[in-house]
């Protein structure tokens, strides 16, 4: 395993499905694994940054076979804690450059997880990863939000991303270096606890010339996994490379 930075472990593992409840709803779950799905076409799918497996159990359940990369062991064992994940191959590793055995025909990425890699260098082994690991004519996905640079104030560096009852959160940004820092503020039971997470943000241009350096071609780009049009407002992408 990676000696990378694994901002996942521990509490951080056992409490991230609660802390993203929202996400595992019907409604935001299906559409992802229903494309994900089509464009599996029969064949095998690799997840890097599988996470708990909210996308990757019910892409299984549905015929698919999964294997899934994760650099946090913690995140993997809550995956396997649950039912049917008995049918999904994990390995513990840095996503950028762990191999596992076999060909795919879709590898993706998920709910902003590139920006988990924090260099340039790292971002474009990860896609070098992706497509080494495809059989030929296969496809790389990955959702990602737009940089959130049009919310920076002339002297502002700091976009706020949640509030809530028992919940804040915040980014801040460096524009130089495209470094991005969220953080992330929540009370349970009377008891507060604070968590700061490195990112790099990423441009959609930025991201086919990577495909381009790991030999794939941009084929589709939408606003979102109901394949609305992207457009100049669009403030995340759901890009496929083959």
């Amino acid at each position: 395993m990676s000696a990378k930075e694994n901002h996942f472990a521990g509490s951080a593992a056992r409490s991230y499905d609660r802390g993203h409840a929202g996400m595992f709803a019907p409604e935001e779950v299906d559409p992802v694994v229903g494309l994900l799905q089509e464009l599996a076409g029969g064949g095998r799918a690799l997840e890097l940054g599988i996470g708990t497996g909210r996308i990757a159990l019910p892409l299984s359940a549905r015929g698919v076979p999964v294997h899934g990369i994760d650099l946090s062991e913690d995140m993997i064992a809550e995956l396997r804690a649950k039912p049917g994940a008995e049918q999904i191959g994990t390995t513990a590793g840095d996503m950028a450059r762990t191999r596992v055995e076999g060909r795919f025909t879709v590898a993706f990425l998920v709910f902003n997880t590139i920006n988990n890699l924090t260099t340039q260098d790292g971002q474009v082994a990860c896609f070098r990863n992706a497509a080494e690991h495809l059989e030929p004519g296969g496809r790389f996905v990955v959702e990602v939000g737009v940089p959130p640079v049009r919310r920076l104030g002339e002297l502002d560096d700091t976009v706020l991303f949640s509030t809530g009852p028992t919940r804040w959160g915040y980014d801040v940004l460096d524009t130089a270096t495209q470094s991005m820092v969220s953080h992330h503020i929540t009370v349970e039971d009377g008891r507060g606890s604070y968590r700061a997470i490195p990112f790099r943000y990423v441009w959609p241009s930025e991201l086919d010339l990577m495909a381009q350096l790991a030999g794939l071609r941009l084929e589709h780009r939408w606003a979102d996994w109901h394949r609305a049009p992207f457009t100049s407002h669009s403030t995340a992408h759901v890009s496929v490379w083959r």
